[in-house]
């Protein structure tokens, strides 16, 4: 596991990816690898927990794009808990959250997912 990543666990067929500090092309790439491997595994239900990161750049947000787009490929979903309020902001700028859903807390983006 990196150092951008916390912690990666799956509950109720919801792979919850936990990030740590500043989400640019590194954080991104950890959590491409991740999301591969999980979807190689069968996965398709994410939840990015980003209570860790509190700023995100444009490289981080266009490998969440490509996430997206081979989740649509799939009808898979993802969904993101524990946003800044900047981060939330450029997500809404960049057109993530048209796509996936920001949820208050990890416990309801796993109900809300499952």
């Amino acid at each position: 596991m990196s150092d951008t990543i916390k912690n990666i666990e799956e509950k109720s067929g919801v792979v919850v990816i936990s990030t740590n500090g500043y989400f640019n092309n590194i954080a991104g790439d950890a959590v491409l690898e991740v999301f591969n491997q999980k979807m190689e595994s069968g996965n398709t239900k994410f939840l990015i927990d980003m209570a860790d990161s509190k700023v995100v750049n444009s490289i981080g947000v266009s490998i969440l794009i490509e996430i997206i787009e081979k989740l649509q490929a799939v009808d898979g979903k993802m969904a993101f808990t524990n946003l800044a309020g900047i981060v939330e902001k450029t997500f809404n700028i960049m057109g993530i959250t048209k796509y996936c859903e920001v949820y208050e807390s990890i416990e309801v983006g796993i109900e809300k997912l499952s």
